[in-house]
């Protein structure tokens, strides 16, 4: 991402977006330092319903006051472990295959015509990446995106709820700004009954199944699997669909987040 002095203003779109986007990132004393600031971002989004903007503001004040090793421990558990709570969108649709490759390639394009250069150190898909993207644009095309990834957003949203996660209030804040929070529903029972995937045992078969991947079929494949790599190492210290509206509120705020 691009640190506090490059980033991005949005010249349309919505700044709660960047909220958003900030409330999945690894967390930091900045994002702590930036709570004040997004709370109030989030008490102007009007899209949003009075209780998941209460709940999304009780979170910035409670990000505000925990310790932070606390928070950083409790993401790498959530976000790090397993592959069904994976913030890189594709992941969801096709894994590994090298479907997913061109899928980035195809965002990756959408990015640059646009004029949003990415940090070499992020995927495309990244979500918080992606929701910084959408933060730039206006209304018709967040509906249009935030529609295509609507499956994804409910699953990662029944998933994270599983995991009892606050974190599970982005994705559902995404629904809701495209009034579809009942996609969540049917994922909740398949959430329920899937196997954990970040247990030891479960990452064991993972790495005994796929410790090296040597048969990349192509050099774009090999560039996207290093730089996932180099993202989680440096932390560690589609269906088309129909149009969808974005739901009617005031316009926001003029503030922007500075934590990063």
């Amino acid at each position: 991402m691009a640190d506090a002095a490059q980033q991005l203003e949005p010249l349309v779109g919505m700044r709660s977006l960047r909220v958003l986007a900030r409330l999945l990132d690894y967390p930091t004393e900045a994002l702590q330092a930036a709570a004040p600031e997004m709370i109030e971002i989030l008490d102007a989004e009007r899209r949003l319903s009075v209780a998941v903007r209460g709940a999304l503001m009780e979170w910035c004040q409670r990000t505000l006051e925990a310790d932070i090793m606390d928070l950083q421990s409790e993401y790498v558990a959530l976000f790090d472990r397993g592959r069904n709570t994976s913030l890189l969108l594709f992941e969801h649709v096709h894994g590994e295959s090298r479907d997913r490759g061109q899928a980035m390639v195809d965002l990756m394009a959408e990015y640059r015509a646009a004029g949003f250069e990415l940090d070499a150190h992020e995927l495309p898909d990244y979500l918080p990446l992606f929701l910084e993207y959408l933060s730039t644009r206006d209304e018709a095309d967040i509906g249009r995106w935030l529609g295509e990834i609507r499956h994804i957003l409910a699953l990662l949203t029944a998933r994270l709820e599983e995991r009892e996660a606050d974190h599970a209030l982005v994705p559902l804040a995404l629904l809701a700004l495209i009034g579809a929070e009942a996609d969540v529903a049917p994922h909740r029972q398949t959430a329920k009954e899937e196997a954990p995937d970040y247990t030891a045992e479960a990452l064991d078969e993972v790495w005994e199944e796929e410790a090296v991947r040597f048969t990349a079929e192509s050099d774009q494949d090999c560039a996207l699997q290093s730089a996932e790599g180099r993202r989680l190492a440096e932390r560690k210290q589609a269906v088309p669909s129909d149009p969808v509206k974005i739901m009617p509120g005031s316009g926001p705020t003029d503030r922007t987040v500075t934590d990063r």
